[in-house]
């Protein structure tokens, strides 16, 4: 057994990979015999992910706020609280928040043998993104 004592540090999301302000704090890492890797992730509104994809899928649950997910090609869904999304090994997709709602989920994957935990594509365009279902909709 090995605990970490409250060590967490705050980090902010890379550009390269997000739009938006967007804090990232480290749940569980990888390490020894565990792939295991989870992020607790705070998006302020409207930001989001770059298309994305995971070696070997990714699970969100969402803890608070609204958001948004979408894999490639498919309709822009809501995420609220207590919502689980899976996303499929090499499914292209995003997730963030609504435009005027802040929105954190954890993250959670395996990362591969390798210990990649994603590949990362081009940003979400503001088109894109637009095409969300509006708040009074969800």
């Amino acid at each position: 057994m090995q605990i970490t004592n409250s060590g967490i540090k705050t980090t902010a999301g890379p550009s390269e990979w997000f739009t938006g302000i967007v804090y990232i704090d480290p749940v569980a890492v990888p390490s020894g015999a565990s792939r295991l890797s989870a992020s607790s992730v705070h998006f302020t509104p409207g930001a989001r992910t770059a298309w994305h994809t995971h070696p070997n899928g990714q699970t969100i649950f969402v803890t608070e706020g609204l958001g948004f997910a979408q894999r490639r090609g498919g309709a822009i869904e809501v995420i609220r609280p207590g919502d689980r999304v899976f996303f499929e090994p090499g499914e292209e997709h995003w997730h963030g928040a609504a435009p005027t709602r802040f929105m954190t989920h954890l993250a959670m994957l395996d990362v591969d043998d390798k210990g990649n935990n994603a590949t990362w594509g081009d940003h979400v365009s503001d088109a894109e993104y637009a095409a969300a279902p509006a708040i009074g909709d969800a």
